[in-house]
């Protein structure tokens, strides 16, 4: 019997096969490897904000990677896991990022600058130590990126008012605002002393049609279309030349998102980045209302929610958003009433 050893070489086979699969990779990395590989929590589902940004994240991450959380079931799509969650509470938190394999925390719990008012212990407790608990878990590294909103709540009566710059005096004078300017010195603490990967917003009032607003000193600017069509008259909180910023959740979300998957080298404000889209005063969003609802009208009530308004700058300026990670809004108050009024007047619209 002869024995033969033929010997093969396979290092050019095997070199296209590895590039081959270098290629097909590269291709499918933006809907597989970038956003599936995220597990996400997004505590205080059941908010203006949490409503629409848990759709859009299970749009682009895939429904069963996003987990809504709030401390009820109310008015909660059956499209993707929810847990009933306090944030204050550490060990339920946990418990739910351990059984998820939750890698980012999208917080959004919180007191807004008028129920706040009411109720400023439980205001200061439930805005800071939410936070704390979040930050906590980066710091473990148990989770690897938080998301947490920031506002224009942050300045106060001593700010400029006009196109109000990323670093400036603040003096919040809400309880709220402290609360958030506290959070953003922590912030930027945590990133700072332990390389936690967490990003923030200044939110200005924000204006969404989709679920019923919670609390703010904005929150005429969501009323208002409501009972335009329901009454056709509202009677507003605060005077009729008070010009406040303002941006339609679409925008809101679209500058979350932005900020959230931006490289983090282009990351520069580890506090909270100022953002800006439009601004406006009772009247005028009045007045362009009566563009497609002639007969409405409006009377004026101020309130205590006043005092809070006239704290706040009447327009910012973003242009650090703009430079470091592009920002650039998509409505301005014309756009947003026309589309706000078509979908408030379809039948089928349900607000949650």
């Amino acid at each position: 019997m002869i024995s033969v050893m033929i010997s093969v070489d396979y290092s050019g086979f095997r070199d296209s096969l590895f590039q081959f699969f270098d290629t097909f990779e590269s291709i499918i990395a933006p809907t597989t490897s970038t956003y599936m590989k995220d597990r996400i929590l997004v505590i205080g589902s059941s908010g203006q904000i949490g409503t629409e940004l848990v759709q859009v994240l299970r749009d682009r991450y895939g429904a069963s990677n996003v987990v809504a959380a709030d401390l009820k079931a109310d008015n909660q799509s059956d499209d993707g896991p929810f847990e009933v969650l306090d944030v204050m509470n550490v060990q339920q938190l946990s418990e739910i990022v351990r059984k998820h394999g939750i890698n980012q925390i999208y917080l959004l719990a919180a007191l807004l600058s008028a129920t706040a008012e009411k109720n400023p212990m439980l205001g200061w407790k439930l805005n800071m130590e939410g936070l704390f608990n979040v930050l906590e878990l980066a710091r473990e590294k148990r989770i690897s990126k938080v998301y947490w909103p920031s506002s224009i709540a942050v300045f106060g009566p001593n700010t400029p008012k006009d196109r109000t710059p990323q670093y400036t005096v603040m003096e919040p004078s809400t309880v709220y605002g402290i609360s958030k300017l506290a959070g953003e010195r922590w912030c930027e603490y945590y990133f700072k002393k332990y390389q936690v990967d967490v990003r923030s917003l200044r939110y200005p009032g924000l204006i969404g049609w989709k679920s019923a607003p919670g609390g703010g000193t904005t929150d005429y600017a969501v009323h208002i279309y409501h009972e335009a069509l329901k009454s056709g008259t509202y009677d507003c909180f605060l005077k009729e030349e008070t010009v406040l910023p303002m941006m339609y959740m679409p925008d809101a979300i679209k500058a979350t998102l932005q900020l959230m998957e931006a490289d983090s080298a282009k990351v520069k404000i580890r506090s909270a980045y100022n953002l800006a889209g439009m601004s406006f005063s009772p009247k005028e969003i009045a007045l362009e209302i009566k563009r497609s609802i002639p007969a409405f009208r409006i009377s004026y009530t101020p309130d205590f929610r006043q005092e809070i308004a006239d704290s706040w700058p009447r327009s910012i300026d973003d242009s650090s958003a703009r430079e470091d990670w592009a920002w650039n809004p998509d409505y301005d108050l014309k756009k947003m009433t026309e589309e706000i009024l078509i979908n408030l007047g379809k039948p089928e619209t349900k607000i949650l």
